[in-house]
């Protein structure tokens, strides 16, 4: 009896490993745009219900990545994934309701898609949520909503994200004016090489707003957003400049070379 539990055991693990190995060798395929070996390995996949291979199939569609374009096509993938619970695709699905592409455009079906992938922690759903909520698109407007799905994915490290509850904090848009909590969102996206958050914090050390007023960091922050071209970051670091000491401006600039050399490792 043993042997054959152990046989059969064996029956059924094989095909499992075996599609596994084709998933790997599928989507290694699709990420290194060897297109043809990709759906050779996804097709059947796909067909025999593999959630992920649906997904790669829908995107190959969608984008003509070795077959041809067909949106309806790509579509159908999608759905077959998302309908399994595939969060990738319920987003690119809910995407394509939106844009009406290969489907009849309907916001409502966008955000139902959407959202379903928000809520299995989808950053970019959650930010397209946050976003539909913010201007009202395929939704009632509600800043409280907005800010809900944009602090989910703020939570996750999304820098944009970060710099958006940064932005509502300094100015009290939909929450409690704080600057505190302001710099603390600002921080999180700066350090992940977020331009505008880095201008805004350069702000926040220049006039002492949630932080000890404190130029050196101001002028590191600034001169970093400067470095990346934000509308004013330049303007705000020669300022800052002037109210420093030689000495202060050349360890500011020594430490932003450091900290952009080092792609942001390397700040303190």
């Amino acid at each position: 009896m043993r042997i054959i539990t152990a046989i059969a055991a064996g029956f059924f693990v094989f095909p499992v490993a075996l599609a596994a190995q084709g998933l790997d060798t599928g989507t290694a395929a699709y990420v290194a745009g060897d297109y043809f070996t990709a759906l050779s390995e996804l097709r059947p996949l796909a067909e025999q219900g593999n959630a992920d291979a649906q997904f790669y199939l829908g995107q190959m569609y969608r984008n003509g990545a070795g077959v041809p374009e067909d949106k309806l096509v790509a579509v159908r993938w999608f759905r077959l994934a998302a309908e399994q619970g595939h969060a990738d695709a319920q987003f690119h699905l809910g995407w394509m309701y939106d844009e009406g592409e290969g489907v009849l455009q309907s916001q409502t079906e966008s955000i139902r898609w959407e959202r379903l992938a928000a809520e299995q922690g989808h950053v970019i759903a959650q930010i397209s949520m946050g976003t539909a909520y913010l201007m009202g698109h395929g939704v009632p407007h509600d800043m409280t909503e907005a800010i809900f799905w944009f602090r989910l994915a703020a939570e996750q490290g999304d820098a944009d994200a970060q710099t958006f509850l940064g932005s509502r904090y300094a100015f009290g848009l939909g929450v409690t004016q704080s600057y505190t909590e302001a710099v603390y969102w600002y921080m999180q996206a700066a350090i992940q090489g977020k331009a505008s958050a880095q201008f805004w914090l350069a702000n926040r050390y220049k006039n002492g707003e949630g932080v000890p007023q404190d130029y050196y960091e101001a002028h590191f922050w600034s001169n970093i957003a400067a470095a990346q071209n934000v509308n004013g970051a330049a303007d705000l670091r020669d300022q800052i400049a002037e109210l420093m000491t030689l000495e202060q401006l050349a360890e500011a600039q020594r430490r932003a070379t450091r900290c952009m050399t080092s792609d942001y490792t390397d700040c303190n």
